[in-house]
């Protein structure tokens, strides 16, 4: 099923850019989160920025001491797409003047980015970047199993979690222990969150032990709560020979393989059908001591078609660009926008605000003059709730930082 279209025209980006970047673009917010409230001193200076521009011109090491430079930088360029890049040693516009070896990523906000393209295996109704109403809930699952696994076996607070315009989303940990951790650790978090594993060519993708570790267990719950309701019914995933063939090869006994086969050619002919029965002989294989291999098999099947795929190689690198919040997909013209993961459920990816639609109800709600400060032009569009959940993570993360400068001056603030 091809993704939903919407009155965004590519070919008009180059002329609402300039005014987007001008009225619309948050940068007080978006300022202030990479400026980490000044602790420490001169972090954004440090920090790279990538612009990719028209016809795909990429400049790297971008780099900007205040906000005025950022603004100023942004509406002369009028990037497609900002990347941003860790803190480094060294101001990153400045790094030819630099020793290469004296010139070292120092920290960054640990990233994950789940991208729906990964999933074709398992998806029947889009493939490659197009996604639809019944493949989206596999953006919701991964969002409440990484968000869960972050905050409670991790113990982070400060999660941003950001649609990507198009087939994906991001999340951003920018608690301060997340932003200096090293390559290894980067590494392990991000293999202790990825539970489905091998490429192309392997067929069983998940395995499980007998008494699994509270984290699968946690995700197991998730994916079971909403598996009926997108597997069997969105998905329709053993629908056809095909589908449920798929599923048996997941099935290590020839025996029970032999079972189900049967059945499916004959009475059981939907999706529901097939599936309460593989349940069914899961745990009568259980039961019978039959479940030396694969004693969660049915739990298997379920993360195998619904856990999150993590690109791992995005998580491990303190040096590896991101696609910034806020930035505009130039093919279809949706704004990168904060996501607020209590409410995943009711995030709809394609009511997201269009470049194209927040410009013309600006130009219809008229522009704000200087002298209406505490109106900002983005509050008059559809980008609104928006930037006030992105407000929400602001605020949270801004305790931290109070908390920081109260630890590094030793002056007791009242409060």
């Amino acid at each position: 099923m091809p993704e939903k279209t919407n009155a965004y025209d590519p070919t008009c980006l180059p002329d609402l850019l300039p005014i987007y970047y001008k009225k619309l673009f948050p940068y007080g917010p978006y300022f202030k989160w990479l400026n980490y409230g000044g602790v420490p001193k001169g972090y954004l200076s440090r920090r790279e920025f990538s612009f990719t521009l028209k016809d795909d011109i990429y400049i790297r090491y971008q780099s900007f001491s205040t906000q005025d430079e950022l603004e100023k930088e942004i509406q002369k360029r009028c990037p497609y797409k900002i990347d941003i890049g860790a803190v480094f040693s060294h101001r990153p516009r400045e790094h030819k003047t630099v020793k290469a070896a004296a010139f070292q990523a120092q920290e960054k906000e640990l990233v994950f980015d789940i991208d729906m393209t990964d999933y074709d295996d398992v998806r029947s109704c889009c493939s490659g970047a197009d996604i639809c109403d019944r493949c989206w809930p596999l953006m919701q699952i991964a969002v409440k199993i990484i968000d869960r696994a972050l905050r409670d076996d991790f113990g982070f607070e400060h999660l941003l979690w950001v649609y990507s315009g198009r087939r994906g989303v991001h999340c951003w940990v920018c608690d301060e222990t997340a932003r200096k951790l090293s390559q290894t650790g980067r590494t392990a978090i991000a293999e202790y969150l990825s539970v489905v594993k091998g490429g192309e060519n392997q067929t069983k993708k998940v395995g499980l032990e007998e008494n699994p570790h509270p984290s699968i267990k946690c995700s197991v719950d998730i994916v079971r709560e909403r598996f009926k309701d997108y597997a069997v019914k969105l998905q329709d995933f053993m629908g056809d020979e095909d589908q449920y063939m798929k599923v048996l090869q997941l099935v290590p006994d020839e025996k029970y393989r032999a079972i189900l086969e049967k059945e499916f050619e004959g009475k059981m002919d939907t999706s529901n059908k097939r599936w309460l029965l593989f349940v069914k002989i899961c745990e009568d294989r259980r039961q019978k001591s039959d479940a030396k291999r694969s004693p969660n098999l049915e739990d298997e099947v379920m993360l195998q078609y619904c856990y999150p795929r993590l690109d791992v190689n995005v998580s491990k690198g303190v040096n590896h660009l991101l696609k910034s919040p806020f930035c505009i997909h130039p093919k279809t013209g949706r704004v990168c926008v904060p996501i607020d993961p209590e409410n995943i459920d009711s995030f709809d990816p394609f009511a997201v605000p269009t470049i194209s639609t927040i410009v013309e109800e600006l130009n219809k709600a008229g522009t704000v003059g200087d002298d209406e400060k505490k109106v900002r032009d983005y509050n008059m569009t559809s980008l609104k709730p928006c930037i006030h959940v992105f407000n929400r993570f602001l605020s949270g993360l801004e305790k931290s930082w109070q908390g920081k400068m109260i630890e590094q001056s030793d002056i007791k603030m009242e409060f």
